[in-house]
């Protein structure tokens, strides 16, 4: 199966880790999945009056709020900082960073009973005389390993290092914080070459739904004591009693895509302990998981238009030119001088992940002439960095871990018929990405064992210092739009719209305007004027 994340992976379901996630790479597509719904620490309701779902499956995604409840063991505990040991597949972090591991409740209904570790990374502030504290990342997935992350994205916050210790962390269900693992590498090679991800025949359709049921299954089966447990909710606890551990009186957060989310599930949460933050590339918060998928097929084509726009392309005649090509694929899938052959799903994976970042626009172009030659190779490797392939063939599990949270969050499922029911406005949308993402919706979490939270994320926060929420026009991922709708849910007073006129996902460290912005907050809590423009 396929999604695109939000700021990280695939075509379907998008978050991203974007140009911070894969370090370097082009960034991978994440679709937003979802959100959180919980109460304030302050016993605040649920948003617009609602009745906070009782059902014990669904309380076990999504514990009660109240107050922290936590074993002296859990709150008292020290990280045992010791050098970093290489993560699989990754390079050592180097000298400056150190690792530990926090223990926290698998169950925060139950606080007392077992227990798990979250990974963590740390480089230490290099002036220590105006150290502020410590800056807690989350650069997007769901799915995304902020320990292989941060070292390599940590150029761009020298800045940042000066007076704050920069700490990275695996989210629970994410690599080394009990990392979700649904299947192995073979079987992800057979579904993303034999399964359809946007069916054409009843056969087709049986195999895509038979396709995601064997992947919840294969959750269940290989991570099935941590699966019910992985929700953003959780998530955002355990980010707060991160803060505690490691001394901080309020928690200093910088979000980039998903993180967007976990960030304003924390807000909601814990509004009184929410320090300097920052949201960048912004998951929009009413959205359900057809609105996300509606919003990705409408950000994917924006994108689309401006850089057959930048090329000096009519938008419309380019696209049609492209639908045209991956139906040719869809026929008859194209050579790439391996035993492995271009689909269409992988094609349009290809296609998504240079719209990622304007840089990598004539990547993009290379590939596309090359596939309209008969030559899929360049597409191919594409979607192999974006799906997590190496070229040993062997995947990280970041789309396992994606889905795993994904699904934890949303409780909709919907159906073939209701994925059918989308296809003419999604095709109207976008004939190339409008189809992919309309069939996402029922085969993401298709036959899940878990049952969903919620159906959108809350994040009001009354109470809450200001929080910067930074939106990119040319977003693919996290269309622009979806940082209006963040700052207007966190409340007024709270969320501080700052619009960056551009392209990509996420705008620090691109745009100098955001990134002084966004700097002068951290460093001197200046806030700039809500509605403030960087061009």
């Amino acid at each position: 199966m396929g999604e695109l994340p939000y700021g990280q992976r695939s075509t379907g379901r998008t978050y991203d880790v974007v140009a911070h996630a894969r370090a370097g790479a082009l960034a991978t597509a994440a679709l937003l999945l979802t959100g959180v719904l919980a109460g304030c620490d302050d016993g605040s309701g649920d948003k617009q009056g609602r009745q906070v779902d009782r059902d014990p499956a669904a309380s076990a995604a999504n514990p009660s709020p109240g107050a922290d409840g936590l074993p002296a063991a859990l709150t008292s505990q020290r990280p045992d900082w010791k050098r970093c040991e290489a993560p699989e597949g990754g390079e050592d972090p180097g000298p400056d960073w150190r690792c530990a591991t926090v223990k926290v409740p698998l169950d925060y209904g139950k606080p007392g009973g077992d227990t798990i570790g979250i990974a963590l990374i740390r480089k230490e502030a290099t002036d220590r005389d105006k150290r502020l504290g410590s800056m807690l990342f989350n650069f997007g997935g769901p799915g995304g390993s902020g320990v292989s992350v941060l070292p390599r994205a940590a150029a761009s916050y020298t800045t940042l290092n000066t007076r704050y210790d920069l700490v990275g962390f695996d989210p629970r269900g994410v690599a080394g914080s009990a990392g979700v693992r649904c299947r192995d590498d073979e079987e992800q090679d057979r579904a993303y070459q034999d399964v359809d991800m946007t069916p054409d025949t009843a056969a087709e359709e049986a195999a895509f739904m038979k396709d995601g049921a064997g992947f919840g299954a294969g959750c269940a089966r290989m991570s099935g004591r941590v699966l019910p447990y992985v929700g953003t909710v959780n998530a955002a606890r355990d980010m707060d009693l991160i803060r505690q551990v490691l001394g901080d009186e309020k928690l200093t957060y910088f979000g980039m895509s998903y993180g967007t989310e976990l960030g304003g599930t924390y807000a909601h949460l814990f509004p009184r302990r929410v320090g300097r933050t920052v949201f960048d590339a912004v998951v929009d918060p009413t959205a359900d998981t057809t609105g996300h998928a509606r919003n990705q097929t409408t950000g994917f084509q924006r994108a689309l238009d401006n850089y057959f726009a930048d090329r000096g392309e009519d938008p419309k005649a380019a696209t049609r030119r492209v639908a045209a090509l991956l139906k040719r694929i869809d026929a008859k899938p194209l050579p790439t001088g391996t035993d492995r052959e271009l689909n269409e799903s992988l094609a349009i994976t290809g296609i998504v992940l240079p719209l990622y970042s304007q840089e990598s626009w004539p990547t993009l172009t290379r590939a596309l002439a090359a596939a309209e030659q008969g030559d899929g190779a360049p597409l191919l490797r594409l979607a192999d960095a974006y799906n997590g392939r190496d070229g040993s063939g062997h995947y990280d599990t970041q789309t396992h871990s994606q889905r795993a949270i994904s699904c934890a969050d949303g409780r909709a499922r919907p159906t073939v018929a209701e994925a059918k029911a989308l296809l003419p406005e999604f095709e109207k949308l976008s004939p190339v990405f409008g189809p992919f993402l309309a069939w996402d919706t029922a085969g993401w979490c298709s036959g899940w064992p878990v049952q969903g939270a919620h159906d959108d994320p809350e994040a009001s926060a009354p109470g809450a210092g200001p929080i910067l929420v930074v939106g990119t026009t040319g977003d693919p991922a996290t269309p622009y739009e979806g940082a209006r709708r963040m700052a207007d849910e966190l409340g007024e007073g709270v969320g501080v719209l700052l619009t960056n006129k551009g392209e990509g996902h996420g705008a620090y460290g691109g745009s100098s305007c955001v990134t002084a912005a966004v700097n002068s907050y951290f460093l001197d809590g200046k806030v700039p004027a809500d509605g403030t423009t960087c061009s």
